[in-house]
């Protein structure tokens, strides 16, 4: 099944009010900017915000609402249509200007809020995993950043020290 099956779950999750603002982020929200990529799950970054009379934030409406429904859990994944799906919280001010910016897309006819290539790649160079920085090279050989954009972005988020260190390792 396709990604638009998880696209149609989770617009029907905000206009229900079980999520407020997503966005796709992760390897699933760079295909839409670069060639397709082999991932095991979806990255829906949303907004959780602590249940009344609580300091906690949990995803447990999403996950009770979801189960209700007849999707089931896989460790930290909810599988809908087949793709391990993992609900994040936007928990750092990266991520929150990422999820504030996002942008909408179309998949087959259905709007999907996905992160800009700028966000993206910050986000893949904030976590640093080997796969996170080729993700970062793709986009560049790719030109699909806006260098300006992506130093502001780093800038803003103290990144700029991550992005001068990739340049060293993979680009002079």
């Amino acid at each position: 099944m396709g990604v638009k099956e998880v696209i149609e779950t989770i617009n029907r999750m905000q206009s229900g009010g079980v999520i407020e603002r997503y966005a796709i982020g992760g390897a699933v929200g760079a295909t839409f900017y670069l060639e397709p990529v082999a991932t095991l799950d979806v990255d829906v970054f949303v907004e959780f915000h602590a249940e009344p009379g609580s300091h906690i934030v949990s995803p447990e409406h999403i996950f009770k609402h979801l189960r209700e429904r007849g999707y089931k859990m896989e460790v930290e994944y909810v599988i809908i249509a087949d793709w391990p799906v993992q609900f994040l919280p936007a928990g750092t001010p990266l991520l929150q200007e990422a999820l504030a910016t996002a942008v909408e897309k179309d998949v087959e006819g259905t709007p999907v809020r996905v992160f800009t290539p700028e966000h993206i790649a910050a986000v893949a160079l904030e976590t640093g995993r080997a796969k996170d920085k080729a993700r970062v090279l793709q986009f560049i050989e790719a030109g699909a950043l806006d260098p300006e954009r992506l130093k502001e972005i780093l800038a803003r988020h103290g990144l700029s020290g991550q992005w001068e260190k990739f340049e060293r390792q993979f680009i002079k």
